[in-house]
């Protein structure tokens, strides 16, 4: 959808400053030596303006205004040239100024009501336009009055004339790209964005530079569910219009709807930042479902209960997605209370159902979980996605004479589903059935061959049921998906020795050694840590120390034990030793790349 929030505004032009007009009401009184100099600054700024030099033009308005103050046409000129620079409420100041000193000059009404339609007083604007297109003659609209007055009728609702009085200006000026951009605006926002798209796209094809172009086309392509078209525009736009929320957000969705949920996050999180008390309640939910889809729930939580506090957001719907993201960050308990909301908002679904099963699940209370999928199986019946998590409940509630029945129904109904078939494979290896977890966990890492749990539980299950060559090859695709697994290079030893393959063996023995050193290397160094953070909050600096420099003797190459045990120098006010310690963090940083996670 088209957002009807503007990025940064477009700077407004000057029209053109005739000389003979702005100089009359000076030329009419009575010479005298300021007047004269008025005259004078005045068509030097006249001049000035016409050539584009609009800061010499704006002194010498300035000067003919303090010369002649009663005099509208000063007050006019300099109005319009701070309107084109950018200083809307001086401009404004003037143009009130030169209204009130001549009501009915024509140049004056339009200048002033661009003016109000750049702070957003479209109510204002809108009698001024009407004025000056009233009058006898009527004016033709530069494409920049057309602009303003078109977003002057769309700000108050009226979208047709808008529509209208845009189109008109587009058949003057076909080649403005503001004014295509404009008119595809207006006509996505009464939700044509099909018929918007060639105005958005030939506006950039006359202005690429033209970000708000840009980001309508973008935005009108991700509407219209085609993310991978949407891209470009919308990554130009974010270049054009830096630090945009309406920008940021719909790059993101777009990125995230192609997956490339890294790259997503990154312009998600910079909207959060750039969103304010004005913007609106849908849009910030928006952002929140973009968040959650990007596999940002914690990010997306307090996005979600800011939008919900309006009412024309707080539906069912978004209160299942609010509860979803507790879930995702382990909050079933805070779920649960917006689930029953949901609920009561109605209508009620399989899905709603279905998440609110998991609620409960994650709370370990089963009763309740097997109540809410049951009821979500009633009202669709052959949800593959139901009847696996029904059977996942009964089987923590050990019935597995229940439970299997619901894999066994979920797996049938979608073939292509990988968790029933795995469910099954443990199942029946629990029950010492092996040929019917052999058959079951081969069918699982066929449809998810990634899965390197269901590798190694199959090499453990072709181990017992007496196939070495097929155990020895399932562990070795599991040891490439894990290889940090001590286990499975236990395994492996086992069955190569076996085999009488001796050195293989050896080898796998020592690999699984050195990773349970590694392991227990980890857990001491992540245990000191810990500790040591915990005696710094409380600044209990020696202890804190010794902590430190015990996980930097446990994992010689993490940084972070470093670069804590510079803080707690500095805080004994040993700046010698925290030196040395940043220095050695930063050398183990370097060496260890981007990807080093701490413990």
């Amino acid at each position: 959808m088209i957002s009807t929030q503007d990025p940064p505004k477009a700077t407004y032009i000057v029209p053109v400053i005739v000389a003979l007009v702005l100089c009359q009401s000076l030329s009419a009184q009575k010479t005298s030596p300021d007047l004269s100099e008025a005259r004078s600054a005045m068509a030097a700024g006249i001049s000035e303006a016409n050539q584009g030099d609009l800061d010499l033009a704006r002194r010498d308005f300035a000067r003919a205004v303090e010369l002649a103050p009663n005099v509208s046409a000063a007050h006019g000129a300099l109005g319009s040239v701070l309107l084109s620079l950018g200083q809307v409420n001086a401009a404004l100041e003037e143009l009130n100024r030169a209204h009130a000193l001549d009501p009915a000059d024509v140049s004056t009404d339009l200048n002033l009501a661009r003016a109000e339609v750049a702070v957003g007083r479209f109510d204002a604007a809108l009698p001024l336009f009407r004025a000056a297109l009233a009058s006898s003659p009527a004016p033709v609209l530069s494409a920049e009055e057309s602009l303003a007055y078109g977003k002057a009728l769309a700000g108050t609702g009226d979208l047709t004339s808008a529509e209208n009085e845009l189109r008109e200006a587009v058949n003057r000026a076909p080649d403005s790209a503001q004014l295509n951009d404009a008119l595809g605006t207006a006509i996505a926002q009464r939700g044509r964005v099909e018929e918007a798209l060639p105005l958005f796209q030939r506006a950039v094809a006359v202005d690429p530079a033209l970000g708000l172009a840009q980001y309508h086309l973008g935005a009108g392509l991700l509407g219209l569910n085609r993310p991978q078209e949407a891209l470009g525009p919308l990554q130009l736009a974010a270049t054009a219009i830096p630090n945009s929320f309406d920008v940021e957000l719909q790059l993101g969705r777009a990125l995230s709807a192609l997956h490339q949920d890294a790259e997503a996050l990154t312009h998600l999180r910079r909207a959060a930042e750039f969103r304010s008390a004005t913007t609106s309640a849908n849009l910030v939910y928006d952002l929140a479902l973009a968040l959650q889809a990007s596999g940002d729930p914690k990010s997306a939580l307090p996005l979600f209960e800011s939008a919900l506090k309006d009412p024309s957001v707080a539906n069912s719907s978004a209160y299942t997605n609010d509860a979803l993201a507790h879930v995702q960050t382990g909050d079933a308990t805070g779920a649960i209370p917006l689930y029953n909301q949901a609920l009561k908002l109605g209508p009620e679904s399989p899905i709603l159902r279905e998440d609110f099963g998991v609620a409960y699940l994650q709370e370990a209370d089963l009763v309740d979980a097997i109540e809410q999928f049951r009821l979500g199986l009633a009202m669709e019946p052959d949800s593959a996605h139901l009847h696996y998590d029904l059977g996942l409940a009964l089987k923590l509630k050990d019935d597995l004479a229940a439970a299997v029945p619901e894999f066994e129904r979920a797996a049938q109904l979608d073939p292509n589903l990988p968790d029933p078939a795995y469910t099954l494979g443990v199942i029946y290896m629990q029950q010492g059935k092996f040929t019917e977890a052999v058959a079951q966990l081969e069918r699982a890492t066929a449809l998810q061959p990634a899965n390197g749990d269901a590798w190694a539980l199959l090499g453990s299950v072709l181990k017992d049921s007496g196939d070495t060559k097929g155990a020895a090859q399932a562990l070795k695709r599991a040891i490439l998906l894990e290889p940090n697994q001590p286990s499975l290079h236990i395994q492996l030893a086992a069955l190569e020795s076996q085999a009488g393959d001796k050195d293989g063996a050896a080898a796998e023995r020592k690999i699984a050694a050195d990773l349970s050193r590694d392991a227990i290397t980890r857990q001491r160094a992540s245990f000191a840590l810990k500790s040591g953070r915990a005696l710094l909050d409380q600044n209990k600096l020696d202890d804190a120390i010794q902590q430190f420099n015990t996980a930097a003797q446990a994992d010689p190459k993490l940084a972070e034990p470093h670069s804590l045990l510079a803080e707690a120098y500095s805080r004994q006010g040993k700046s010698a030793d925290a030196a040395l310690e940043r220095q050695r963090a930063t050398t183990l940083e370097h060496q260890a790349g981007p990807e080093t996670t701490h413990p």
